[in-house]
């Protein structure tokens, strides 16, 4: 059964392009992106969909009075649309709790660090770098979870972790994360979500293994 995705963006759109790539390689285990929608009209990733095939959809932040409305609509939208599971990707909108409620472990995000570090309110995009080379750790990397009420609380489903070198600035080690962390985690967590592979207990994300065909 074809798992429809909607993928949530705000800007360039380089992990919508990863996810495309894995898609058109086959590797979304059933799942299909039937939607791009952006927070900001003119956004890149939305080029990225139209060349792609997928249509694209515009839900201005700046045309809603306050995130809850925002997200009110956005819930409206993607069952309107008949979606299983939404995708953060570079969406740098915080939505309240009801998309939550309404796509219980069904919305996930990917934040370019190792989570509970660097994250949660006001760390988003290159803000995240500059803290941990500030921090000065050897260490970061990228996550993949999924999304609560709480900003970056959510159930973790992966991790990788990424060497941070000496000469590092927020733009390389940005860059390297993405290279090297989230454009291979977030197609892997897509791809095991839709094949049903992953449940929760608690805090913890389970991964059942691949049932090998008789």
């Amino acid at each position: 059964m074809k798992t429809n995705i909607a993928v949530l963006v705000s800007g360039g759109g380089t992990n919508l392009q990863a996810l495309i790539d894995a898609q058109a390689r086959g590797e979304l285990g059933g799942g299909e992106i039937t939607a791009v929608i952006s927070s900001k009209a003119g956004a890149y990733a939305l080029e990225r969909a139209k060349k792609a095939g997928i249509p694209g959809y515009v839900l201005p932040r700046k045309d809603f009075a306050s995130n809850r409305a925002m997200t009110l609509a956005l819930v409206e939208k993607l069952k309107a649309l008949d979606i299983g599971l939404v995708v953060l990707a570079g969406c740098m909108v915080i939505f309240t709790g009801e998309l939550a409620e309404a796509f219980p472990n069904a919305v996930m995000n990917v934040h370019p660090a190792l989570i509970p570090s660097f994250c949660g309110q006001g760390f988003y995009g290159l803000h995240v770098h500059e803290a941990a080379l500030a921090y000065g750790v050897k260490l970061s990397g990228a996550t993949v979870h999924f999304v609560s009420e709480e900003c970056d609380g959510g159930p973790i489903i992966a991790q990788k972790a990424v060497a941070v070198q000496p000469d590092d600035t927020p733009e390389t080690l940005q860059r390297r994360i993405m290279e090297e962390a989230e454009w291979k985690l977030l197609p892997e967590a897509v791809r095991l979500f839709c094949q049903g592979r992953l449940s929760v207990k608690g805090r913890s994300v389970i991964i059942s293994k691949e049932e090998t065909p008789l």
